[in-house]
């Protein structure tokens, strides 16, 4: 007989979820195909939510934010385009291997920088809602400023 107060590993500890796997039932936006692997349906995470999103060449969201939910974008492939802010006034690019953290509430774009290549991605999200929060930004910068990150690891970029 089993004990009730002893976790069951086997039904309650890793799951893989293969790339065969993964559910394209998810809200999708035109040039875009987002697919989840990791939710509380398909592994029983309570706190995060994970999946894969392919941007279609010369495709790009509206503005919009995600409410409070943080999200984590890895680029595998491609090359990623962000703006955000209120008029969408600031840029920055990232390509395979770089990462993009995108805050509660911050208004945001995400755009395929190339004209050929699909963007692909792993998105990984601090909540279970697919909350998408449409913005209807009256004026948006043409020119946006260019952004990098810079701290103490990261030094300005020499010209």
């Amino acid at each position: 007989m089993r004990d009730a107060s002893k976790p069951r590993w086997r039904l309650d500890g890793v799951r893989v979820v293969h790339s065969n796997e993964l559910d394209i039932n998810t809200p999708q936006t035109p040039g875009m195909n987002r697919a989840a692997a990791i939710t509380y349906a398909r592994a029983g995470a309570d706190k995060l939510w994970a999946g894969t999103v392919v941007i279609h060449p010369m495709a790009k969201t509206g503005a919009h934010h995600h409410g409070a939910v943080e999200s984590v974008i890895y680029v595998v492939s491609g090359r990623a385009r962000m703006r955000w802010g209120d008029r969408l006034e600031f840029v920055a690019e990232a390509g395979p291997g770089d990462f993009i953290y995108v805050p509660p509430f911050v208004p945001h774009q995400e755009i395929n920088a190339s004209d050929e290549e699909q963007l692909s991605c792993v998105v990984v999200r601090s909540g279970q809602e697919p909350v998408i929060v449409n913005l209807d930004l009256p004026s948006v910068e043409l020119n946006p400023e260019p952004v990098e990150w810079v701290d103490d690891l990261h030094p300005p970029r020499q010209a």
